[in-house]
């Protein structure tokens, strides 16, 4: 195939609109309430934190697909369509009968998928005339991603990187600082949710939610700024599915429709970018026995043994309150090395998903994620984030249970990034250094006394 004809095609893949799965669900998720009056969020109650389009597109729940701006295509165009890849080798290595296929979203500029919604967000941005933007980071993929986006369009960055991720994944912060990003470890005493949680644990190494209040704060304190999100909210989720809308045209051109769409799960985004656009079909044929697993860390399991209930987005609570299913917003993870996966709950779309049994979750232990992440790299050539190990690890417990019973299924994961910044995990591993961690029902109980209870 010659250079020209591979570019049209890979043109021709890439969808011209996102999709909205809300629009098609039956039962939509029930609404976000302002923190402070408890009632459902208007528009303009997000305009303070987000970009006015990101608010207009976060609570659209009747259009079904919604045009991707020209200029975000042409960006998209960079790096999109990203390869389906048949996975010979680990069906090989497994002597299994299933079919399995990956999504490939590593070959991005930056390495993972979260520049999908990066992309977007920095344009509304930059197309609002504002000037600057905060953000936090798990991993430092997300980082990593809005510091090349606001580089694109010449906007300020700040992120605040979970703290025992900025220790762990040194390269993670040059690399967003070579974007030109300022990052800050958190919780930091640059801001008051910074100074106040440090005031009551010194030693603290952060989270998620940590980090969310932090760069929320200084977006509503500083001149022209925002802050912007990568995973979690509605709109995020609407600009992944990028990744599933191409994948259902490589699917159909290699002749096969997934029995099983897999993805790890943090937030929610790269699971609902691969997911959604296959579930679009679910919704509407129910003959489609299409299963959806979303791998989650065992340490920090918020679909699989959290709770239906309000929650803060972020531990101080400066975020409106979301239907989520959640382990509570002071929850504190344990320090694995998926640091992106470290968040305590999951996003209103998919936890409504949950709650109506289209979706299930799978929790995957640290060593496990590890061992398969290996299995990976050694017969696909590829090392996988320590994200991505939990849907490979997923991946690999199904395609064993179709060895077991002696039948064909096609399965579908999303291979969100590459690891290649995260050897320093991977030399922790192969030295033998890291463990499994577990939850107890009374560490969880206690976070969830905390919670109040509006639902």
């Amino acid at each position: 195939m010659s250079k020209t004809k591979r570019f049209i095609l890979q043109e021709e893949q890439l969808p011209r609109q996102w999709y909205n799965i809300v629009a098609d669900m039956k039962v939509k998720p029930i609404p976000m309430l302002h923190p402070g009056t408890k009632q459902p969020i208007k528009e303009e109650d997000l305009h303070p934190i987000f970009s006015k389009e990101a608010s207009r597109l976060e609570l659209n729940q009747t259009d079904r697909f919604i045009d991707i701006p020209e200029e975000v295509r042409e960006k998209y165009k960079y790096y999109r369509s990203t390869p389906l890849v048949r996975a010979y080798g680990l069906e090989k290595a497994l002597d299994t009968p299933a079919h399995i296929y990956f999504k490939n979203e590593s070959v991005s500029p930056v390495g993972s998928h979260k520049l999908n919604t990066a992309i977007p967000q920095a344009y509304y941005c930059k197309k609002e005339g504002i000037t600057n933007v905060t953000t936090e980071t798990g991993a430092g993929q997300w980082g990593t991603a809005l510091s090349y986006a606001c580089s694109l369009y010449g906007l300020e960055l700040a992120v605040y990187m979970v703290k025992i991720s900025y220790e762990q994944k040194p390269y993670r912060r040059s690399i967003m600082q070579s974007y030109g990003a300022t990052v800050i470890a958190s919780p930091s005493m640059s801001t008051r949710a910074g100074r106040d949680i440090i005031t009551r644990n010194p030693n603290y190494q952060g989270s998620l939610g940590t980090a969310i209040s932090e760069a929320i704060e200084l977006a509503t304190q500083t001149t022209n700024c925002k802050y912007s999100l990568g995973s979690v909210l509605n709109h995020v989720f609407l600009h992944q599915t990028v990744i599933g809308l191409e994948a259902e045209k490589q699917m159909e051109m290699a002749g096969e429709y997934p029995d099983m769409v897999i993805a790890c799960f943090g937030g929610g985004s790269n699971f609902a970018g691969i997911a959604f656009p296959f579930m679009k079909n679910s919704l509407r044929d129910d003959s489609l026995k299409t299963r959806f697993i979303a791998a989650e860390p065992a340490s920090c399991p918020k679909m699989s043994k959290g709770i239906f209930q309000y929650d803060f987005g972020d531990e101080t609570g400066y975020t409106p309150l979301i239907p989520m299913y959640t382990l509570g917003h002071t929850f504190a993870p344990a320090n694995i090395h998926a640091g992106g996966l470290r968040y305590h709950g999951a996003g209103a779309i998919v936890s409504e998903l949950l709650r109506q049994g289209r979706m299930e979750a799978a929790d995957i232990k640290q060593l496990e994620a590890f061992d398969a992440a290996l299995l990976f790299a050694k017969v696909e050539g590829i090392i996988p984030a320590p994200e991505s190990s939990h849907a490979i690890a997923a991946t690999v417990r199904e395609a064993l249970k179709c060895k077991e019973e002696g039948v064909k299924k096609t399965i579908l994961f999303n291979l969100s990034g590459h690891g290649l910044i995260d050897m320093s995990s991977y030399d922790r591993y192969l030295a033998g250094d890291l463990e499994n961690y577990s939850l107890s029902e009374e560490e969880l109980q206690k976070n969830f006394d905390k919670l109040e209870k509006i639902i």
